[in-house]
């Protein structure tokens, strides 16, 4: 491909998001997750559940007493999570 054929799909991307148009791009809607709950499935304190995903005690704290909500990457580590907890164990592990 030369560089041009590439602005020009970039651009074509671009317009089309512009426009709320996927341009064959999937967009990924992360759900709602339930922190709290999640971790006592887990059968995790709030320290290990913190220190095993990378998240603040104080950050988790807000999020299970819904001070905040969880979004932007955060939210997709907690749909992982909530999905395939184990492989996420083992990937952060490995």
């Amino acid at each position: 491909m030369h560089a041009f054929q590439g602005i020009k799909q970039e651009a074509a991307a671009a317009a089309a998001h512009a426009k709320g148009e996927a341009a064959g791009i999937v967009e990924y809607h992360p759900y709602e997750v339930d922190v709290a709950n999640l971790r006592k499935r887990l059968g995790l304190t709030q320290a290990q559940f913190a220190a095993r995903f990378g998240f603040s005690v104080a950050t988790l704290r807000h999020w299970e007493r819904g001070d905040r909500i969880p979004h932007g990457p955060a939210l997709v580590l907690l749909n992982l999570i909530d999905r395939e907890p184990r492989a996420v164990m083992r990937a952060l592990t490995a």
